[in-house]
């Protein structure tokens, strides 16, 4: 099966069959892990492409793994699948280094094609919790990224900058702007080069500050 390989942690057996299930035929399962060490060898163990991560679990949780795992060098992708939509647990896991956040209300395929996106290197989150992030971050863009002369941006850059911020993957940038994916995924670079920023809420929030939207 093509795509990413999913590794599924959760200190819920129940909720991790079920995880499985609703992904059966979607992606390729690389294992389960039920603990913060069992999942910290499972990654160097099966380096997943992405990892399904439970925010609430004993000795950490999902902070815990993304560092240990952060230790162990080139990790994988990061999407936190939770049952808690709060702030502050959406805000640790992101400055923790996940790529997104969704919660367990998901349906199969939407989390499947999460997945796929975050494996892609967009940063996948429902709209609600993206203005979390937007917030969280919103002080912490460097000053020169803060700076009112878009002239550095090209037209075609300001248009995907446009979109990205309404949290468009660069697919659906791509067909919104008739381009190929990877003429986009190269704006996204040049953008977040040009601004200063290392990510793409960073790049949303000076779209945001400059009133593009």
């Amino acid at each position: 099966m093509s795509g990413p390989r999913v590794l599924i942690v959760d200190d819920h057996q129940l909720f991790r069959a079920g995880v499985r299930a609703e992904l059966d035929g979607l992606l390729e399962i690389a294992g389960d892990a039920a603990t913060v060490a069992d999942a910290v060898r499972r990654i160097a163990d099966e380096a997943p492409d992405v990892v399904l991560l439970d925010v609430h679990m004993p000795d950490g949780g999902g902070v815990e793994v993304i560092r240990r795992a952060a230790e162990q060098g080139d990790p994988p992708r990061f999407l936190a699948l939770s049952v808690s939509d709060a702030a502050e647990d959406v805000i640790a896991v992101i400055r923790a280094g996940a790529r997104g956040y969704v919660t367990k209300s998901i349906s199969g395929p939407e989390l499947a094609d999460a997945v796929r996106r975050v494996h892609d290197g967009d940063a996948v989150f429902s709209p609600r919790l993206a203005g979390f992030v937007l917030d969280a971050f919103a002080g912490e863009i460097p000053v020169s990224a803060i700076d009112p002369d878009l002239d550095r941006l090209t037209t075609r850059e300001g248009e995907v900058l446009r979109l990205l911020a309404r949290d468009l993957s660069n697919q659906q940038i791509a067909d919104e702007l008739f381009l190929s994916r990877r003429t986009v995924h190269k704006h996204v670079e040049n953008i977040l080069a040009k601004l200063g920023t290392d990510s793409r809420a960073g790049a949303a929030v000076w779209a945001v500050r400059h009133g593009i939207e």
